[in-house]
């Protein structure tokens, strides 16, 4: 049977807002590993997103234990480069207590118009990918650090950077004390109004 449109009655938009509005960034998550299953049911969803020309720019890099490790040790190094070692012990620390992490990549074009159109995709996909993962009890964080322009990060995963960009990395699991946790799980921040950001043209 197919999934519900928004013109069938079993389609609930109400919760659709919900989820929506109540998926929040992670930071803090439980130390055990929720597996890929759950992932790569969320990448199926991802691949939906809209994209211009049917370019499915995007690519899903699931980091191994053995590719995680690697990813924060590389982090943690540039930091004690640029802030000392501390800070790179710290980074490494907190960078080890993340049960999942993937990263996403947007296929360059030398057309800056598809560039940018595929870069968009992924951010669609991406929102795809969080809301389906919030809606089970698996949180998200979408990193955009130093480390994701780092050269030796491209070179750690095997992807050609004039090829693909990365989007970012991402770090996913079960929310420390869950989904309702006020300590873990921020509250939302004020938006602004739909009639400061809405122009109705004549």
């Amino acid at each position: 049977m197919a999934d519900p449109s928004p013109a069938d009655p079993r389609f609930d938009a109400a919760a659709l807002a919900r989820l929506i509005r109540g998926r929040r960034s992670i930071n803090l998550f439980e130390p055990e590993p929720v597996g890929t299953e759950r992932l790569l049911e969320a990448i199926e969803l991802a691949r939906w997103a809209p994209n211009h020309r049917l370019t499915e720019p995007w690519r899903f890099y699931l980091l191994g234990e053995a590719t995680a490790e690697a990813a924060a040790r590389s982090a943690a190094d540039l930091d004690a480069e640029t802030k000392g070692s501390r800070a790179g012990e710290a980074r490494y620390a907190r960078l080890k207590a993340i049960p999942g992490n993937f990263v996403v990549t947007t296929r360059r074009s030398d057309d800056e118009l598809t560039d940018r159109e595929n870069y968009a995709a992924c951010c669609c996909a991406v929102q795809n990918l969080m809301l389906y993962l919030w809606q089970h009890g698996i949180g998200v964080k979408w990193t955009t650090g130093a480390i994701t322009r780092e050269p030796r990060f491209y070179e750690l995963l095997g992807i050609d950077s004039g090829v693909e960009r990365i989007v970012g990395l991402f770090w996913y699991g079960r929310p420390k004390c869950g989904t309702r946790c006020s300590k873990v799980v921020p509250q939302p921040q004020p938006r602004r109004d739909v009639g400061e950001i809405a122009i109705e043209m004549p």
